[in-house]
């Protein structure tokens, strides 16, 4: 199973990026998609997570209104959209792939199995 995860740079306060999370090795039918992320000397926290079926998303109040998640079945790739990106917003993000997850399960990193190699976002001007 890998997850490979893409997309980060450096980018202005206020600007967009798109982060990409290809799966494969499996099939993630009864997954939850998540992304988390580590700013530096802090934990990893959640920050948006999908269902593979069905599509229902969830987000942490700081990244509700200004991120995206989405997925592309066909693809087996999940996105997720920032837009309006703030200092704070820097850190490595981390894609992550957890079995049968409900809303109150799916923000704790330990229910994770899978987990991507990490993609450096730096929001500075």
């Amino acid at each position: 199973v890998q997850l490979q995860a893409s997309g980060g740079g450096l980018v202005q306060p206020g600007g967009s990026l798109r982060l990409s999370c290809v799966a494969s090795g499996r099939t993630f039918r009864d997954y939850v998609m998540a992304w988390f992320r580590q700013a530096p000397g802090k934990e990893r926290e959640f920050v948006a997570a999908i269902r593979w079926s069905g599509g229902g998303t969830f987000y942490t109040d700081s990244a509700r209104g200004r991120f995206t998640i989405s997925k592309d079945n066909a693809k087996s790739t999940v996105y997720l959209q920032m837009n309006s990106l703030k200092p704070e917003d820097t850190a490595v993000y981390y894609c992550a792939a957890g079995p049968r997850l409900i809303a109150s399960t799916m923000r704790s990193d330990l229910n994770y199995d899978y987990w991507g190699q990490g993609t450096l976002v730096t929001v500075s001007s």
